[in-house]
């Protein structure tokens, strides 16, 4: 019965969205100069970094199944879109803002605050990703060429802002629009002192996707740079991310002072380059998402996930463990509440790392949780919302959004053998020599002692 009910589910979820396409494939306005997509509700309009690259996700795993055969070639457009649109607002020293608005100002206002010299966080680690994505699917990156010098600029932007050189792990600058909004790891602490464990382990992802363009011109050597830094930072992130204690990745603190201007500071010093931030976030299994978890570290987590005292729910994945003392449901929209409500790119990015570990049993669990969700939102509200209750999984604010809801329909294809839309080419070496990184790493940092 329950499997019948998941199959009703999905067959309506997926009218819905396809009926709903058109409603987020959005035309040049103002200085948005290309067409894009935007997440719907009440982010009409607006072009987002990492939702961007969700959408596109979702929409070209449907892309084929469009009886309209004009709907295919629009989605694509619109994909490529978001690309031509960041590109087009980056700044001279390869900054690129996370969002574009069109409100009273002549261009998107995180580049007026960078211009100002007020350092903002910039697009989060899916530009090369989203490239990628579109590529693979139409099979010609020929188009991605023009903005292959914009690459450059952009990881350049992250090195020269956000990268720690202590601990080899890069940093938000603050807590603005970093994609969970109010993360306690980061949110309220002071500036670049947190390397979050989402960011460099989409960064990982990241700078193997820029390998790929690179590769897609013969430049070998930008490719190798790349690829040379994934390997450092999957080497820092085993080093300083991972608890062998909790058995979890934790975001870390980098804001570590060596204070030798007195006499009681003279002795032995800090010798430690982070301090864990010991808060059970979601975001710890994101290692397994991006294929750097060990098959060891991933069997610890695993037990993590269904925990219905830590972040098990019956429609899903809480986004803060349940027994942290944030832990609240609050609806809030600016910052959006990410301590604890259930959000679909959580469930689809935990499933997905379930899944490059083999835990296919654990996954299918996921993806009936997720469907149920969406599909129980159909039945009473007639559309989908941003974020819901883990505990009855009522919808919690912004209905209308559609954005990474998509991904429910890619698990249900990805459990019935499709490959996902677009990971990293070493995903599959990744999972099982993750550890080699670490070693490599740490005995590295020994001889330079």
């Amino acid at each position: 019965m329950e499997d019948k009910r998941t199959e009703q589910y999905r067959q309506e979820l997926k009218e819905f969205v396809m009926s709903h396409t058109e409603d987020v494939l959005k035309n040049p306005r103002s200085f948005i100069r290309y067409p894009f997509i935007d997440p719907g509700s009440v982010y009409d309009g607006n072009v987002w970094d990492w939702d961007t690259y969700w959408s596109v996700y979702g929409f070209l795993n449907l892309a084929d199944s469009y009886q309209d055969p004009s709907v295919k070639p629009r989605i694509i457009e619109h994909a490529q879109g978001n690309i031509r649109n960041f590109f087009d607002h980056q700044l001279e020293d390869g900054y690129i803002p996370m969002m574009i608005e069109v409100a009273d100002w002549p261009e998107p206002y995180l580049n007026m605050r960078h211009k100002e010299g007020k350092i903002m966080n910039m697009h989060k680690p899916f530009l090369c990703s989203q490239m990628c994505l579109i590529s693979d699917y139409t099979g010609d990156y020929a188009w991605t060429e023009e903005f292959l010098s914009g690459v450059a600029k952009y990881f350049e932007c992250y090195d020269h802002y956000y990268f720690h050189e202590n601990s080899g792990l890069y940093v938000w600058q603050d807590d603005i629009m970093i994609g969970m909004d109010n993360d306690p790891a980061t949110f309220g602490r002071p500036p670049f002192s947190t390397a979050n464990i989402y960011l460099n382990s989409f960064m990982c992802v990241e700078l193997e996707a820029g390998a790929r363009l690179y590769r897609q011109f013969g430049k070998e050597e930008a490719a190798k740079r790349l690829l040379d830094k994934r390997e450092a930072l999957i080497g820092a992130i085993q080093q300083e991310c991972w608890d062998k204690r909790d058995h979890f990745f934790y975001s870390v603190d980098v804001d570590i002072k060596t204070r030798k201007y007195d006499w009681f500071h003279q002795g032995l010093g800090v010798f430690w380059k982070t301090l864990p931030i010991k808060v059970r976030v979601w975001s710890g299994f994101i290692p397994m998402y991006a294929g750097i978890a060990t098959k060891e570290q991933a069997a610890d987590m695993v037990k993590h996930i269904f925990d219905p005292d830590t972040f098990g729910s019956d429609f899903g994945l809480t986004t803060l463990s349940k027994d942290e003392k944030m832990f609240d449901l609050s609806v809030t929209n600016n910052p959006s509440n990410w301590l604890g409500p259930i959000w679909l790119g959580g469930n689809y990015v935990v499933f997905r790392g379930l899944l490059n570990y083999g835990y296919r049993m654990e996954a299918e669990i996921m993806y009936k949780r997720t469907m149920r969700l969406l599909g129980e939102d159909l039945e009473k509200t007639g559309c989908l919302h941003e974020y819901y209750n883990p505990f009855n999984g009522e919808p919690v604010m912004n209905g209308g959004f559609i954005n990474w809801n998509i991904l429910a329909l890619n698990m249900a294809d990805e459990l019935e053998g499709k490959k996902p839309m677009c990971l990293p080419e070493l995903l599959e070496k990744q999972a099982e020599t993750g550890m080699k990184y670490y070693t490599t790493f740490a005995k590295r940092k020994m001889a330079e002692k």
